[in-house]
């Protein structure tokens, strides 16, 4: 049984602290008022999601629902996405989970981040 093309499997996720913390020291990052995406190059054929959902974003439920909803976003917009990046993405303190803003915000800033990173540096 094959994947389905569009499912969200463990090589399309940032899984690895290491991962993460590449993707922090980069300090490339875009922001609006529903989304904070920090992004860099990976060197894959991919673009690959990883999450940052704290506490701060509110209770359990609350959590899992802006996961869910980034996922779901990344998942159905991933074709118009620039490949070869790693992403860390987290809600903005204040915002609330509307999956409409979520899949507007996501690809508007990744390819804010993708213009970053393939501008020459200063």
């Amino acid at each position: 049984m094959t994947a389905h093309p569009q499912a969200f499997r463990p090589a399309d996720r940032v899984r690895r602290q290491a991962d993460f913390d590449r993707v922090y020291r980069s300090r490339h990052y875009a922001a609006d008022q529903t989304l904070v995406v920090q992004g860099c190059d990976n060197n894959l054929a991919r673009t690959r999601l990883g999450l940052s959902v704290s506490r701060r974003a509110g209770n359990a439920v609350l959590r899992n629902r802006w996961k869910r909803l980034i996922r779901e976003a990344f998942r159905r917009c991933r074709a118009e996405l620039p490949t070869g990046l790693d992403l860390v993405v987290r809600p903005r303190r204040g915002a609330s989970p509307e999956f409409a803003r979520v899949a507007q915000a996501l690809p508007r800033l990744v390819h804010r981040i993708a213009r970053q990173l393939r501008s020459p540096p200063r």
